[in-house]
């Protein structure tokens, strides 16, 4: 009985030993052989040869690039209607330039269009919108051909995008009436919900573009009226009587039912604001 307990303690400690001789083995160190990544006097490479590759290919594109942009300007002006050509030279898309002379105009190349095509049609917009083609005018968001003639085109603008579809929309003038439609439009949406200091805004500026228009005095009128500041409003009011001609208005009858409704209104304000005062 001794003697197997004695073996059976013996055999615990063998294995306890082995153990221990096992898990000192596992916690050791080991050391891996690699080969090393640079040897005694070698030169980290500094990237100047990739950098100098770089450069020289990016000289070659540009020069390239220009290259063909005035291969693209000498074919548009050989074959361009004198208002075409004064177009190419000011850099502004015109109604009636082909594909060649609307890329002349923007002094850019096929690669910076994205063109999409259906019989006699075409539509041309920008590949990256990010860096659009621009003219002197400002960044375009369409080009619309119709037998390699431009019949419409349309610039992103702050206000949103302006199409042109006529030579006088893309006067000076024309863009000013534009932008203040889209003023207006804005202006009529900020007064519905109430936000009337935004509609003023939109107003006042509408009414630097487009000074002829006596509706926007009226607009502006109503809003300060419901802003109650019955002063300013009634100035206003006046101001778009006066700037009516309602004589040569009322003598001709050549008054439409909204700006008749306009007047109206406006009259009676004026009868209400002086009496409050």
């Amino acid at each position: 009985m001794n003697k197997s307990r004695m073996h059976t303690s013996r055999y615990a400690g063998l294995v306890s030993l082995l153990a221990c001789f096992a898990a000192f083995g596992a916690c050791a160190p080991k050391h891996i052989h690699e080969e090393p990544i640079l040897q005694n006097g070698d030169r980290v490479d500094d990237g100047s040869a990739t950098v100098y590759e770089a450069s020289v290919q990016a000289e070659a594109d540009h020069q390239r690039a220009a290259a063909d942009r005035e291969a693209i300007a000498a074919e548009a002006l050989s074959t361009c209607a004198p208002e075409v050509c004064d177009a190419i030279v000011r850099q502004e898309v015109w109604l009636g330039m082909n594909e060649v002379q609307v890329m002349a105009a923007t002094g850019t190349t096929e690669h910076a269009w994205s063109v999409r095509r259906a019989g006699g049609s075409f539509v041309m917009t920008p590949r990256d919108t990010h860096m659009p083609p621009s003219d002197a005018v400002g960044n375009l968001a369409m080009v619309q051909l119709a037998d390699n003639s431009v019949q419409r085109y349309a610039y992103r603008e702050s206000q949103g995008v302006r199409v042109v579809t006529s030579p006088e929309q893309a006067s000076t003038e024309g863009r000013a009436t534009a932008m203040a439609e889209t003023l207006i439009q804005e202006g009529d949406r900020f007064a519905a919900v109430g936000d009337l200091d935004a509609a003023l805004d939109r107003y006042d500026r509408a009414s630097i573009l487009a000074p002829d228009d006596p509706l926007i005095d009226y607009r502006i009128a109503t809003v300060l009226d419901k802003a109650l500041r019955p002063i300013e409003a009634q100035v206003q009011y006046e101001l778009f009587l006066h700037r009516l001609d309602l004589e040569r208005i009322e003598a001709q009858g050549d008054a439409d039912a909204k700006l008749a409704e306009a007047i109206a209104l406006a009259q009676q304000r004026i009868v209400v604001l002086e009496r409050s005062r």
